[in-house]
Formats: C-alpha cells, structure tokens, sequence
C-alpha cells in the first residue's frame, strides 16, 4: 500500500485474517478505521505508536490475546476504540491513562479492569473456538460447491462449446464487414484500422443495454417533420458546435435536433462509423445521443454536406441563470435543450433565484456525478474517448437534479481534428491516450465551483495567480463563493481546493488521473456528510 496514505477508512466489509504489518510501516497515516469486520488475532503494536496516527478504530471485530503493557503511544494519537473484540488481560499503561487528551473506548472485551462492561474469560475463549469451528464447516462447504460447479461445467462443456462457436462464426463475419465500409485511402483524421478494430468492453456494454433507447438513422424529411420545418418557434439558438433545435418524435418523445456543418475534408464512411459508435457510449450521467442523419443537399451550407445529431431532452437544463442573458442564447449552449440551460458558475450564485442556489454538498454530488462521467468515457470504452472539452456550459441537470454531461467526443467529428493535422500532430492525435487536457479542464470547473461567478469572470489568468491565496483563512473569505463558506465544512473544502491544484498544474505530468479526481470528491463528500449530520445533530439537542 503506498507509503503516503493518510486515511483508509475500510469499516463494515468483511474483510478476516490478521491486520496486515504493512500498516505500522505507514509513517504518514492519521486515520485508520477498520471497525465492524472479521478481523482476528492481536493488533499490531506498531499501529498505536505510529508518529501522526490520531484516529484509530478496531471495534466490532475478533481481535483476541493480550496487548503488551510496554509499548507506547504515539504522541498525536487521540481516539481508540477496541471496543466488542475478544481481548484478555490489561491495558497498556498509555491506553490506561485518564488524561482527557485521549479517549480509549473498551468495552465488551475479557479484559481484567472495569468488570461491569467486561465479559469472563471464558466467554472470549469459547468465542474464539467456535469460530474456528465454523470456519471449518465453510471450508467443507466450499469444497462441496466448487466440486459441484466443476461436475456441471463438464455437464455443460459441449453446449458452451457450440455457442462459443456460433459466436465466433458471427464475430468474424462482423470483423470482415466493418473494414469495407472504412477506406484506407479516405483523407480523414482517423485511422481506418483503429476504427475497424474498435470494441466495447463489458463495462460499455453493459450499460449499454440497460434501459438504453435504440440508436436509429433518421431521414431528413423526418427532422423537418419532427422540428416543423426547422421553424424558427424551435430553433434555440447557435453556439460554437453548431445550430440547435427542438422537436418531438411521432410517439411524443421531446428530443433535441443539432446542425451541423460537415467539412468535405472528412470521409463519409468513416464519419458514419463514429456516429454508430457514439451512441452506444451509454451512462447515467452521460446525454444520450439517440440517432442522427446525414444530408448530401448542401441546403443550408452550399461548400459541403450537412450532419444532424438527435439527443435525448434534458428537462431541468442546466447551471445558467435565464435571467441573465436571453434564453435561446442558453439554449445554443449546450445538447441538451429543453428548459432554460443555465450556466454552472451562475446557478450556484443565482441571486435572483435563491431557490436555485446550490450548497457546496450539492455541488459537489453534481462534480461526482460528471467526474464519473469522464471517468467512463476515458476507461470505460476501448479506444477511449479523451479531449472532450469540458466547461460548466455542458453540465445538464435532468428532472431529478442528476448530473449528466454533453458534447462529449466532439472532437472527433469537428474540425479539431483538421486543427492536429495542420500542427503536424499526426491522424491519431485526436486519440492519443493521456487525459492530462479533460483533467485541466475538469480542474476549472472545480475551480469555478468553488469561486463562484464574479471571481471567474476575471479570467483564467487571474485564477491561476489567486490559487496560492486558498492556503489561508484570509485568502479563503476573499476569494470563495460565500455560499460555500457558508455551507461546507473546512475538511472538506480543503480536500477540493488540493485536488482542484493538482488538475490545474502547468505541467500535465504531475496531473493526476480521473479515478485520483473522482476519489477525492468522493471522500469530501463523505466527510461532508459526516459534518452536516454532526451539526443537525448539534442544533437537535439544543
């Protein structure tokens, strides 16, 4: 385990056997709750003298013997709790103390002291050998079992046998098909072999099929019947991806229409490739693409064909207050449509909307929710989808205040890949596989989050030099949202302002990864958690 780790917090799993030695080799560690599992045999003496050690939870577990009376505590350590295990004998002198410097919690061991909230010897010894009793009825239940599952996998060896067949026999027809629709010689920024070999893992496919809406290919008659003739009541306005419209399908589903200008540079079969595979990238806090439609008549853009996108309709919009800029130019904004799509920086301080002004543990359900999003798109699929421009303005909320993320693996069908190929960076560029620019990305919408929209008006610039002030109480009041201040706890805040630091690093390097980004969030939220609960709790008993 690495050497810097400074909290595990591994209670209620089932985890058995002895405590690892590993533990007391970990000189940084200050938290360390293992409680409520099956863990046996006599703690390590290293961990209660480790140097920053401060938090130490062993209850509920199976820990027997004795502890020895000679070793020391380290001097940080201020909460012990050995409570429900099956120890005998005396406390250490360090643990014994009655110094209000440190709470040690014992109860419902054998121990020799406090025989009002002890059990008798007999009672941890006969515990102990009942359970190794029982472990020798699983074992022989196990035996049985995996005895069991080998005779029925010989039973049904030749049935597997021939499905594994039939499967093989349909793959490969597969394989031989996709190659011919991609050409070689197409002068596109994609390699035709890494499309040809593209595949989903079980993780993509898996969420792929459930409750996942059929991608279908639409015809450009059918859009303009589905928009009214891409009438101007639903056109929602146009940003930097393209024009945007509304419209509702035959069977009364709303969804939102995207244009598109395609550049003649790109091939059309391998354009029509990556449309097929975008929609199958199908996650809870991704915006679905549900089909698309390319047209050839050039009718509103006479220099090359035209590429409609159809989205699922995200009803709640996303962080952009509608009060501060008109409506339809929020809607150009983002996939979405819908409902006003309001801007992240602007939702969290909506002054005029104090209704919609979110609480740092709102905001950062929502950053959860749409790290785990990139997350997906970067391991989730093979090859993996990287670059895909993250901002606050592509951040939907659905009816139920989930966060779901759009324009994702829009650079693959954009002129970004025009823009590598004119720096020399070669046709694979677009699918070089580093991170580093969604996690710098990521890294300012956590910044932004945090800062609020005054400050982030200011500039990416001014942001950067303002980070050394999050190290101070001082520099905190001047420069995070008050509703932050507000409504967090310092713990909390802290763990994002360091990983927010990280993501923003000038060198991509000593970025780290989203699985880093999305744990970080994840552990302030908990500790969030933690600290509302506390505080209800506090205002209860008052």
């Amino acid at each position: 385990m690495p050497e810097g780790l400074v909290t595990a917090l591994l209670s209620k799993n089932s985890f058995s056997g002895k405590i690892p030695e590993q533990f007391g080799a970990l000189g940084q560690l200050q938290h360390l709750d293992i409680s409520f599992n099956d863990l046996s045999g006599t703690p390590p003496s290293a961990l209660f003298s480790l140097p920053n050690i401060s938090y130490l939870n062993l209850a509920s577990n199976r820990l027997s013997g004795s502890l020895p009376n000679e070793f020391s505590c380290g001097g940080k350590l201020g909460f012990v709790d050995l409570s429900s295990n099956k120890l005998i004998g005396g406390l250490p002198s360090c643990l014994n103390s009655t110094s209000d410097k440190r709470i040690v919690k014992f109860d419902g061991n054998c121990l020799s002291i406090d025989s009002q909230h002890q059990h008798q010897g007999s009672y941890c010894k006969e515990a102990i050998m009942r359970g190794k009793q029982s472990r020798g009825r699983d074992i022989a239940v196990i035996v049985a079992l995996i005895t069991g599952a080998v005779l029925l996998v010989v039973i049904l060896a030749f049935g597997a046998l021939f499905l594994c067949r039939k499967y093989r026999s349909r793959r490969t027809h597969e394989q031989h098909i996709l190659p011919k629709i991609v050409q070689d010689n197409a002068p596109t920024g994609v390699s035709s072999e890494l499309l040809a070999n593209a595949r989903f893992i079980s993780q993509a496919a898996k969420l792929g099929t459930q409750g996942a809406q059929v991608c279908r290919l639409f015809s450009y008659e059918e859009l303009k019947e589905v928009t009214n003739e891409f009438d101007s009541s639903m056109f929602l306005g146009e940003g930097s991806m393209g024009k945007l419209y509304r419209g509702r399908l035959e069977n009364g589903t709303y969804v939102a229409v995207r244009s598109l200008s395609l550049v003649k540079k790109f091939s059309i079969q391998n354009l029509k490739v990556w449309l097929d595979l975008l929609p199958k990238l199908r996650h809870p806090h991704l915006v679905g693409l549900l089909g698309h439609c390319i047209d050839g008549s050039g009718k509103d853009d006479s220099s090359g064909s035209k590429v409609f996108l159809i989205y699922e309709y995200v009803p709640n919009g996303s962080y952009h207050n509608p009060s501060v800029r008109p409506l339809k130019e929020y809607m150009a904004l983002c996939v979405g449509g819908g409902q006003p799509l309001i801007q992240l920086h602007i939702y969290i301080h909506a002054e005029n909307c104090p209704e919609k002004v979110l609480k740092w543990s709102d905001r950062l359900r929502i950053l959860i929710g749409v790290a785990k999003a990139v997350h997906f798109l970067h391991t989730g699929v093979i090859p993996g989808c990287f670059n895909n421009g993250l901002k606050t303005n592509n951040i939907l909320l659905d009816e139920h205040q989930v966060a779901k993320l759009s324009d994702y693996g829009m650079s693959i069908i954009s002129g970004e890949i025009e823009k590598s190929e004119a720096k020399g960076e070669g046709p694979k560029s677009c699918h070089r596989t580093n991170s580093e620019d969604d996690v710098y990305n990521f890294g300012f919408i956590l910044l932004e989050s945090l800062v609020g929209p005054i400050v982030t008006g200011k500039g990416e610039t001014f942001l950067l030099n303002e980070m050394a002030s999050f190290g101070s109480q001082d520099g905190r009041r001047r420069i995070v949202d008050p509703i932050v201040l507000t409504t967090c706890s310092q713990e909390s805040l802290s763990i994002v302002i360091a990983i927010t630091s990280k993501c923003i690093s000038p060198e991509p390097l000593s970025r780290p990864s989203f699985e880093d980004v999305l744990w970080n969030l994840q552990y302030a939220a908990q500790v969030q958690a933690t600290a509302d609960a506390d505080q209800k709790s506090d205002s209860a008993s008052l």
